[in-house]
């Protein structure tokens, strides 16, 4: 089981969470809970922790400051924010210091499993051994399965492709894969998701079968004319220009 840490000054909210989530399910087990980081901060410091499920906002020692404290301290904690505050500015914030996921309260039971169901999988991962020295293929680490599973996803759903969707495949907060995706891959998923849309607009175009609008629809504009002028805008020429070069 790994040990988990809830922080929240809230005794309603975190014994909730504690007592009726199904934490050994999952893999988990409440090891303590407590109203603020410093106190969080010192039990962590003298036992065996895993995992830190914090509130942000909390008087004497908060979220983000339990979070770089533990950063700072390079303990091999892995760190879930919760917090009421939709400002996604505090998000950002904690991927400075290696939080894993933001979720926003009310908490919601399926966000809440499926977020500690991924994080499971990573920290199982992270006990596999290294592989041999031998092995010259190196695996791919978790956040390039990740981005890739993101990747296959545009790429087979391009017309209808969002970011609520890919967040849920991945088990994550929206806003927190707006930027965790940014970080790891370097564009934006709305620009991963025009730029996919572009080439396979500009695959289809050659194929004097498909009607300008007819690819329009294909890749997922309902309007032509959006459609063209956003094409204009990636390849500098519109769809028959392009078609006819």
């Amino acid at each position: 089981m790994y040990k988990l840490v809830i922080v929240d000054d809230e005794i309603e909210i975190r014994s909730g969470i504690a007592q009726y989530f199904p934490w050994h399910d999952l893999g988990f087990e409440v090891a303590y809970h407590c109203e603020n980081g410093l106190i969080a901060l010192d039990y962590i410091l003298n036992h065996e922790v895993d995992v830190v499920l914090s509130d942000i906002k909390m008087p004497v020692m908060n979220g983000i400051e339990l979070a770089q404290s533990i950063h700072q301290r390079r303990l091999n904690i892995k760190t879930v924010f919760l917090s009421g505050y939709k400002d996604f500015e505090y998000a950002k914030q904690a991927l400075i210091y290696g939080v894993k996921n933001y979720i926003v309260k009310p908490t919601i039971y399926k966000e809440l499993y499926d977020v500690f169901t991924l994080l499971k999988i990573e920290l199982d991962e992270d006990k596999l051994p290294l592989p041999e020295a031998t092995n010259t293929t190196e695996a791919p680490s978790f956040n390039e399965k990740v981005i890739q599973t993101i990747h296959d996803y545009v790429q087979q759903n391009y017309r209808n492709a969002c970011l609520e969707d890919a967040a849920r495949l991945i088990y994550m907060n929206p806003h927190y894969v707006s930027t965790y995706f940014k970080e790891k891959s370097g564009e934006y998923f709305s620009e991963y998701v025009l730029r996919v849309k572009m080439n396979k607009a500009a695959e289809l175009l050659m194929d004097i079968n498909f009607k300008t609008y007819e690819v329009s629809e294909m890749i997922g504009y309902s309007n032509t004319k959006n459609f063209a002028r956003a094409f204009k805008q990636y390849f500098g020429k519109t769809p028959r220009e392009y078609r006819n070069r």
